[in-house]
């Protein structure tokens, strides 16, 4: 159980507009018996009374805290208060929070959400919680609400959302489950479907000695676990797919952006990675694939995805992006190359067989990367799912971390 007077729940909201909402999510989690904030994110005044105001916000502002005096347009005001929100719930860590808002509304709180921790129960009540959410939730664990209706009034639909989206909130502040206890360093991989015959191998070899996070690698999922690097929380990283890279350069729909890696590099882990999936680009169903690919070799692999070959030029700009990455390294890395195939589409007999876009990969990254004592490169005569290959990368690891530990 929360203690209610050290650990308040929050309930935020813009209170100049959602005020009635706000109020009746309040009231239930005080009749639950937990103390309950209301937070103000409003860009206008207002006469209700709120426990941490609009202003207060306001004034975490790093540049700009008289944003709410200043009459620069609505749109600006509330760049400014999502700017704030964030810096403010950095510092400020709620027993359990509720956002209410619209498009505008979400997107202002939900940028104080995602600097929350990961644990920290955080539901959002959200007239656009339907639909593409990514931007919103981005590497956050927030749960999003669809709200049926407009947040505007208490009628028999909203009565019964945000009753749902309150008893949540007590739920999973008041039954608590005792925390996941392992002594074992996190080890942080990168899977897709494609490797992931390949990372089962990896996981089997290392699962009594490590802790092993898998991180889908959709875009979310490298981000996601750069986040947790950058926190500290993961120790080391066996990067087997770097499928990301190919939709950043391609304007496919999983790109990580161009932080990719950066973190891994930035906090000095143990890093051993290959090379999976650079032979795809992914894209939504096949009608939403651009019509300047429409001639490419193109794979439906679901209804929902459609993935594209890379050719040997792509390969040759996604080979330097990496070796001016791994470059700037300044803690041990392994490069593992998989001659005989990328994923499991690329080996000989499958839809994206094709060595010379592959070959161009390989040796692009041979010429590259400035080779030393503890930047390498190992070549391999065998596919990325092979289990002569995949021993070869639990092998690389584990010379790899017992050097940095000793």
């Amino acid at each position: 159980m929360v203690d209610s007077i050290k650990s308040p729940v929050w309930v935020i909201g813009t209170c100049d507009t959602k005020w009635d909402e706000i109020h009746f999510v309040r009231q239930i989690l005080i009749q639950s018996g937990l103390d309950a904030f209301i937070v103000d994110v409003s860009t206008t005044k207002h006469g209700h009374l709120v426990n941490i105001s609009a202003q207060e916000i306001a004034d975490q502002h790093l540049s700009r805290k008289d944003f709410l005096q200043t009459n620069e347009g609505r749109g600006d005001a509330v760049a400014c208060m999502s700017e704030a929100l964030s810096i403010y719930m950095s510092k400020h860590i709620p027993a359990g929070i509720i956002g209410l808002g619209g498009s505008g509304g979400t997107a202002l709180i939900c940028a104080g959400l995602r600097a929350l921790p990961v644990g920290v129960p955080k539901i959002m009540v959200s007239t656009v919680a339907s639909g593409q959410v990514e931007p919103y939730v981005g590497t956050s664990d927030i749960m999003m609400l669809y709200s049926i209706t407009d947040i505007a009034g208490i009628n028999q639909i909203s009565h019964t959302i945000l009753s749902n989206a309150a008893n949540a909130l007590i739920g999973m502040v008041n039954q608590t489950t005792a925390g996941f206890v392992s002594a074992k360093p996190l080890l942080g991989m990168t899977m897709f479907g494609v490797t992931t015959k390949g990372v089962t191998q990896i996981m089997e070899a290392l699962k009594d000695d490590f802790e092993i996070l898998i991180f889908h690698a959709t875009g979310t999922g490298g981000r996601s676990m750069e986040k947790l690097i950058d926190s500290s929380l993961i120790d080391s990283v066996i990067d087997m797919t770097i499928t990301e890279i190919c939709d950043l350069h391609m304007g496919g729909i999983m790109s990580a952006g161009e932080e990719r890696m950066d973190a891994i590099l930035r906090k000095k882990v143990p890093y051993v990675l290959s090379l999976g999936a650079l032979d795809m680009v992914n894209f939504g169903g096949f009608d939403t694939v651009p019509e300047k690919y429409q001639s490419r070799i193109l794979y439906k692999h679901n209804p929902q995805v459609t993935l594209m070959r890379t050719t040997p030029g792509e390969n040759k700009i996604m080979a330097k992006w990496i070796s001016s990455k791994l470059n700037r390294s300044e803690a041990p890395v392994r490069l593992l190359i998989p001659e005989k195939g990328v994923s499991a589409l690329s080996i000989e007999g499958q839809p994206f067989f094709d060595p010379e876009a592959d070959n161009v990969l390989f040796e692009t990254l041979k010429s590259e990367i400035h080779q030393t004592k503890d930047r390498q490169i190992i070549s391999l005569p065998y596919s990325i799912n092979d289990i002569e290959f995949t021993d070869a990368v639990v092998k690389a690891f584990r010379t790899l971390n017992s050097s940095t530990e000793s």
